[in-house]
């Protein structure tokens, strides 16, 4: 019974800061779709954050109901006309409008039109990423350290390939470095990985190869991974640490930066998983993304926010990923529709659908199950 009511306390605690964190990902997410189909002549009928019953509402003097809905897991913007499982038009559902009807319909837009909305989404969560990260950035600036080694630990792969106290790090696999914290992100998702180092010597070059180690870590709230290390620290001294300080345009190019590093991450760590060279038990679903929610609520608005923003770009990735049901499996039936001049049939459209909502699913099962996982382990 203690361990019930414990339980029940964490997931009311949790919820505030969840729901602020997914409402804000899901309201851009789906406001870049309203606001490139409203730009495309489109209307739209509904707005929605969430799923199911209406909890509260208005309708604005467009006709588009704005709408608070219960279950908080998503949200759509139902256009004029956007019947179809797979949003695109259909000879029977085309018929069957009148043309007064079919004027600002979604099914009856331009190829391009279409697509570009559809797009939007995505789109959305990436500059809304990009914008958390250049605010900021631009407030805050971001602590730095030359690359420079200060101690290099014992039995380490760095050991093992001759670094040395006092190197400096010049370049990994040919991408210059400028931080100790460009050393430690480009590491630490190559576990098990050959990479190849460049360090600066007592000012000669020197060419050094070496495998980071797969490692177990855990933060503060610990919560565990598994990460690339190759056994090198610095220090005040050596690393002379200090907060570099960004203008406005400056803070933007950091925002891109940072949101590409993200999207780059999540990119490898899929395709690690394909090739067997990651679990996937990293694979998160809600309740995670909940569990995380409270754990930066307690550093703070800020960190919080800027979950938010790693959140977002999360989202962005997963929609464009190309299965029916998500807006990447939309653009591969535009990208059919433009290559062959005409939409897939009805039939080939409701299969698609039904085998991406499996896919989807099956992922979301999977994506609970680690969760489930991570809280009883």
């Amino acid at each position: 019974m203690e361990f019930l009511t414990s339980s029940a306390g964490n997931i009311l605690s949790a919820l505030p800061p969840f729901l602020l964190v997914l409402t804000i990902v899901v309201f851009f997410h789906e406001l870049g779709h309203y606001l490139v189909g409203r730009w495309c002549g489109i209307g739209a009928e509904v707005f929605s954050v969430g799923f199911g019953r209406e909890l509260i509402g208005f309708t604005d003097r467009r006709g588009t109901r704005w709408k608070l809905s219960l279950i908080p897991l998503g949200g759509y913007v139902k256009f004029v006309g956007d019947e179809n499982a797979a949003s695109m038009p259909t000879g029977s559902e085309t018929a069957q409008r009148l043309e007064g009807e079919r004027a600002g319909s979604f099914p009856d837009a331009a190829l391009w039109r279409r697509a570009a909305t559809v797009a939007a989404g995505p789109i959305a969560n990436f500059i809304l990423a990009i914008a958390i990260f250049a605010v900021m950035f631009g407030i805050n600036g971001r602590m730095i350290a030359d690359p420079v080694v200060a101690e290099v630990q014992a039995e380490s792969a760095a050991e093992a390939a001759g670094i040395l106290p006092g190197d400096r790090f010049v370049a990994i696999d040919g991408a210059p470095v400028e931080t100790f914290d460009d050393v430690q992100r480009y590491v630490s998702v190559r576990p098990e990985i050959p990479i190849t180092i460049t360090m600066d010597r007592d000012g000669a070059p020197v060419d050094l190869t070496l495998t980071p180690v797969r490692t177990e870590v855990s933060d503060t709230f610990g919560n565990t991974m598994e990460v690339g290390r190759i056994g090198v620290v610095t220090n005040t001294d050596a690393g002379n640490f200090r907060v570099r300080e960004y203008g406005p345009l400056e803070a933007v190019g950091e925002g891109v930066a940072q949101s590409w590093y993200i999207a780059a991450r999540t990119v490898d760590y899929i395709g690690n998983i394909i090739t067997g060279r990651e679990k996937a038990d990293q694979l998160g679903g809600p309740i995670r993304v909940a569990k995380y929610s409270k754990d930066m609520s307690t550093l703070g608005f800020a960190a919080l926010i800027q979950l938010a923003a790693v959140l977002s770009v999360s989202i962005g990735l997963l929609n464009l990923m190309p299965i029916p049901m998500l807006d990447g499996g939309h653009l591969v039936f535009y990208a059919f529709e433009a290559v062959r001049g005409r939409p897939p049939g009805e039939a080939v459209q409701e299969w698609a659908y039904r085998f991406g909502l499996t896919i989807v699913l099956a992922l979301m099962l999977f994506a609970t199950w680690n969760d489930v996982t991570m809280l009883v382990g």
